[in-house]
């Protein structure tokens, strides 16, 4: 599996190598061009992140409505990021990892240049390692990274080599040139600067700043991640929402990375040959850059969500403010708060009796007109016909029930 991407990258950086003449400037290009080979993955990463922290207004209004029932908050949530179309948990977490599994394969083409980027045999690589350790043993500290140490020693003992194996090519005898900027990119960077080996100058205090500014690279990285993030976090209103951004699972993930990748970064870099620490530092720079693309991409379509979002609230806003203006008119209009009863039953009789009042006073006038009386109805009588009880009539009315007049029989 190791070989299925050590492989194709080991040609790559050989051509590049090749073609620039300087292992430094090829490292910076292989770099970018794998950072870009790698994009579909780090817009599906972004486009995943960018989606989750999205619905964290969503989700935290879940977390308190089943706050005491983690089983239906769970469901709930998993619901809503299923209907969305959203990664679980934190899936674009994951394919952010996918950068770092490759280090693993780059790292074992970096400590085997002989084999990966000279293209000779294991067996072969053995045999140069073995003629310079005859010749020079002291040279060689650290068995892992030998042919490391053979790649940049083979032109100091080409004839050796060349005598041992006789069938050699000329482009191997002529080694591997780590040097960059004056540093030499195929040592291990010294951490303890105050050590009886620490030399101050600049071969020493280059490499030594390489893996820190490496790390402290990956810090703003993952800050600067985090803000762009943070910013797509709206309410209902279609507003930045600070409170939710803060509360986020994605902003909790990302917490946990801000220090996770800095300090792996920078134990990397001071355990392994100062190379794989340019490449990662120019990788962060690549990916910082693809990270704002990305969200300036992404971002187009939330904000159109969130300018809707904000018309509807504008608009509910403004509906709000004309009922105040009507109830401020009636107020004023009113001003001691007497209002006349306008319930429906009431209404319906008021306007029967206008209605009644209107057919009597136009009897009245037709009646006048051709010279007839009309005698009022009066108005002393009463639903039931007595007086003392108006309103006793009923389904079992008797009129003789409560007369005034006592009946024998």
């Amino acid at each position: 599996m190791e070989k299925i991407i050590t492989v194709p990258f080991a040609w790559l950086l050989s051509f590049l190598y090749d073609l620039t003449g300087n292992y430094g400037f090829a490292m910076i290009i292989f770099a970018v061009l794998v950072q870009l080979v790698l994009l579909p993955i780090t817009a599906k990463s972004k486009k995943s992140m960018m989606k989750m922290s999205r619905l964290q207004p969503r989700i935290l209004e879940i977390q308190q409505k089943y706050a005491n029932d983690q089983a239906k908050q769970q469901e709930a949530i998993q619901a809503l990021q299923k209907e969305e179309g959203a990664s679980m948990g934190c899936g674009g977490c994951l394919w952010s990892f996918v950068p770092l599994l490759i280090l693993w394969p780059l790292l074992a083409m970096i400590r085997d240049p002989i084999v990966y980027l000279m293209g000779e045999s294991a067996e072969v690589a053995q045999q140069i390692v073995e003629v310079i350790k005859t010749n020079a043993p002291n040279l060689f500290s650290n068995s892992y990274y030998d042919q490391v140490v053979a790649a940049q020693a083979i032109p100091q003992f080409a004839e050796q080599i060349k005598a041992a194996i006789p069938g050699i090519s000329a482009e191997t005898l002529a080694g591997i040139n780590f040097s960059f900027l004056g540093l030499n990119l195929g040592s291990i960077p010294q951490f303890n600067i105050f050590g009886s080996e620490w030399i101050w100058n600049w071969s020493h205090i280059g490499l030594f700043l390489i893996p820190v500014i490496s790390a402290g690279s990956q810090l703003l990285q993952t800050l600067f991640s985090q803000k762009m993030n943070n910013s797509v976090i709206t309410n209902e209103k279609g507003l930045q929402d600070k409170e939710a951004a803060e509360k986020s699972q994605s902003n909790q993930s990302m917490k946990m990375m801000m220090w996770m990748m800095p300090i792996m970064s920078l134990w990397i870099g001071f355990t392994v040959p100062a190379s794989l620490s340019v490449y990662w530092f120019v990788g962060g720079v690549v990916r910082t850059v693809e990270d704002v693309l990305l969200t300036r991409h992404y971002r187009k379509v939330y904000d159109v969500e969130d300018a809707e979002r904000l018309k509807r609230y504008q608009a509910q806003l403004d509906a709000e403010a004309e009922k105040e203006r009507i109830r401020a008119e009636k107020r004023a209009a009113n001003p001691e708060g007497i209002t006349e009863n306008t319930s429906k039953k009431k209404l319906q009789q008021k306007q029967r009796a206008e209605e009644q009042a209107s057919k009597a006073t136009a009897a009245k006038e037709y009646a006048a007109r051709k010279g007839a009386v009309i005698e009022e109805e009066s108005n002393d009588t009463t639903l039931s016909g007595i007086k003392d009880r108006p309103y006793c009539k009923g389904r079992a009315y008797d009129p003789n029930r409560y007369s005034t007049e006592s009946t024998e029989e």
